[in-house]
């Protein structure tokens, strides 16, 4: 039978995704999902290359150049963290609007020629902290932001699970080395730190402890606690935070939770579940939100990514947000290192 034109999906964008690991086949995956793209991919590795060809139907290339003689929209950088800043500054400057996995970079080189090339070419540009895009979540900001609870308080965030279930092969990618985003703190941590600061305001000052106590076959640390001082607003006084995370325990769980002045609000990811207390000696209040898969919030996220794009939104993290995360990273790699506070400048 012949399709109708009202059935038909018409791609809008080409978008190249570029690194098909396991989170760069995600996004190409998630991408294609939205069905208002037709993407492409860059993958050195030649077998790895060819079954994504065969799994998805894509065009694949084995450089970037290239892949940059076709015209794109938009590109997905999934390459490893060193490697992002500069590409994503050559896609800007080419026209290109980009979308950057976490963490953003491992040191800041580069970023202010990549932010000024962003606002010369008017071009789209985010970073991949899925977080975000949850919808108990963004209820959860959405709710900090009016007030209803009061002022914040504290900050709490703990999280972790058994990353060889999860990532059996870690011990042959980027996570084996700092110098390539690898270790709990640039892995994991950071999506918590990402989300700690969209809720509490960006993070000034910190101390933080971590070391390698389980993994087998890596030296970079596996668990991280990490105390912090928040800024929400100039001239509001802090909030004070804790983060604590491991890559080795068996449950996979991770929960937020605020303090504040008028109650107390608690996202459990994991149960993908939103709970809120206002009186003592009371019941938790809660809303649910699940099920759902985890390409789920990938699609979403893609989705986001594309309305912005066509002006019809905004990014989940910018690039200015993205930063900021990248900068605790980096003070709380060295605040390890020399077991000592460090504050984290804001410079966005």
């Amino acid at each position: 039978m012949r399709a109708r034109k009202s059935d038909l999906v018409i791609a809008k964008h080409d978008v190249l995704v570029i690194g098909t690991g396991s989170i760069g086949e995600r996004h190409l995956r998630c991408q294609l999902a939205t069905g208002r793209v037709a993407a492409a991919f860059v993958e050195p590795r030649a077998d790895v290359r060819e079954r994504v060809v065969r799994d998805y139907g894509v065009t694949g290339y084995e450089s970037l150049e290239a892949a940059l003689e076709r015209r794109f929209t938009a590109a997905v950088i999934c390459s490893p963290a060193p490697l992002h800043v500069p590409q994503a500054r050559a896609l800007v400057e080419a026209g290109l609007h980009v979308l950057i996995e976490k963490p953003l970079s491992t040191a800041e080189d580069g970023l202010d020629e990549l932010a000024a090339a962003v606002a010369r070419q008017e071009t789209v540009c985010g970073v991949a902290y899925v977080y975000r895009v949850f919808p108990e979540l963004r209820e959860m900001h959405a709710r900090l932001q009016t007030g209803e609870w009061g002022r914040p308080l504290e900050l709490t965030v703990v999280g972790g699970q058994h990353f060889p279930t999860y990532r059996p092969a870690y011990r042959e990618t980027y996570y084996t080395r700092h110098e390539s985003g690898g270790g709990a703190i640039q892995d994991a941590l950071t999506h918590l730190i990402n989300l700690g600061e969209w809720l509490a305001g960006p993070i000034t000052r910190l101390v933080c402890d971590a070391d390698h106590l389980a993994l087998p076959g890596v030296t970079v640390e596996d668990t991280a606690h990490m105390l912090a001082r928040q800024s929400p607003q100039a001239g509001e006084p802090d909030v004070l935070a804790s983060y604590a995370l491991n890559q080795h325990q068996a449950p996979n769980e991770s929960f937020v939770q605020v303090a504040c002045e008028r109650g107390t609000v608690r996202c459990e990811l994991h149960g993908q579940r939103l709970k809120w207390m206002t009186t003592p000696q009371t019941d938790w209040q809660e809303r649910a939100f699940g099920p759902r898969e985890r390409d789920d919030a990938f699609r979403a996220q893609a989705a986001m990514f594309l309305d912005a794009i066509e002006g019809q939104g905004t990014v989940a993290c910018t690039l200015a947000e993205g930063w900021q995360t990248l900068r605790v990273n980096v003070a709380a790699l060295a605040s390890v290192r020399d077991g000592a506070w460090h504050e984290v400048p804001n410079k966005t």
